[in-house]
């Protein structure tokens, strides 16, 4: 069986969206602003692309909207070459979606233990790193999550939003 790449998130919107970008192209360069900024839930494959978006839409419908902050950086290093923002309001709800999530067909080995954060730099210099931990330590936003990314890999090979899925809701 051929298997699908997918993702699961919680997208950024505007304009804290359009800051948020700037940061990842200033510390990590234009391949971290292909992808949008986001705080990813579940990212893995699947190999019945059906089972799987339907236990991610019966999943959203189950949970609430949130409110999340992200707040101040942290780091990965030097486990992984990654600084992010924290998510400092919103940790316990991000925690419970991607249990719920990989309590189904989504289900698989994790190599490290969940940690909701929304990465700014991954495996650039440690330089450009070090900035981005040290300029955003004080940086603080927040937002009402009331819906959560499905994507899966388009036919140029790259993510693509396949169905937004309101929390509490059905799919828009």
């Amino acid at each position: 069986m051929e298997s699908t790449a997918l993702g699961v998130v919680i997208e950024i919107p505007s304009p804290l969206r359009e800051s948020l970008r700037a940061w990842r192209r200033a510390y990590g360069g234009d391949a971290a602003s292909l992808v949008e900024p986001h705080i990813t839930l579940v990212s893995g494959s699947t190999t019945d692309w059906d089972a799987a978006a339907a236990h991610v839409r019966a999943t959203a419908a189950l949970a609430a909207p949130f409110r999340v902050c992200l707040q101040g950086t942290g780091t990965f290093r030097p486990v992984a070459p990654v600084v992010f923002l924290n998510v400092r309001e919103g940790t316990e709800a991000c925690t419970a979606l991607h249990e719920s999530l990989l309590a189904g067909p989504l289900g698989h080995d994790l190599s490290h233990a969940y940690h909701p954060h929304l990465t700014i730099a991954h495996e650039v210099d440690d330089a450009l790193m070090d900035a981005a931990q040290a300029e955003l330590r004080d940086e603080s936003m927040g937002f009402t999550v009331s819906s959560i990314g499905l994507f899966g890999i388009d036919e140029a090979g790259q993510w693509s939003l396949r169905e937004e899925l309101e929390l509490g809701g059905v799919g828009k």
